[in-house]
């Protein structure tokens, strides 16, 4: 599975200009925990809810200063389990989806993630018998047939 199929197309951004109350006001209104931070078509970074509450004990007043600047994104032909091993080995939240021109097409969080396990999209395969060289051309004996040879 691909993120394309799983992605939010509809991002939430802010310019790195703002208050970071503002910041938190649309967070609020929206009900989310991450905001990417664009300067026109760019992404500069993600504003977390976590790193707003520390940028904002640490006396910061801007989107930019709470920011984080080192962001890790994807691609919509991502798969599912690279993303995953992404968020948990950058101990992120949320991955900005990035087009082939870098331009920003969706995002991924952990709950998309979560929503799509307890979905239960991803099926588990049923097991095949697995045939090896030393079984070719034998006939398999039923257990009674065996149980009676052995008398």
């Amino acid at each position: 599975m691909r993120l394309s199929e799983i992605m939010n197309m509809k991002v939430e951004v802010i310019d790195p200009g703002p208050s970071l109350d503002q910041a938190q006001s649309l967070m609020r209104q929206r009900r989310i925990h991450h905001l990417v931070v664009m300067d026109g078509k760019r992404v500069l970074g993600v504003l977390t809810e976590q790193a707003l509450q520390r940028a904002v004990a640490d006396g910061n007043t801007r989107v930019d200063e709470g920011m984080f600047r080192d962001v890790l994104t994807a691609t919509p032909e991502t798969t599912v389990k690279k993303a995953a091993n992404l968020m948990r080995g950058g101990a992120v939240g949320a991955l900005p989806v990035l087009d082939r021109q870098q331009r920003l097409a969706g995002i991924v969080t952990v709950s998309d993630l979560l929503d799509l396990i307890g979905r239960g999209a991803e099926r588990p395969v049923a097991k095949s018998k697995r045939w090896t060289l030393k079984d070719r051309g034998v006939k398999p004996r039923s257990t009674l047939a065996a149980g009676r040879s052995a008398k």
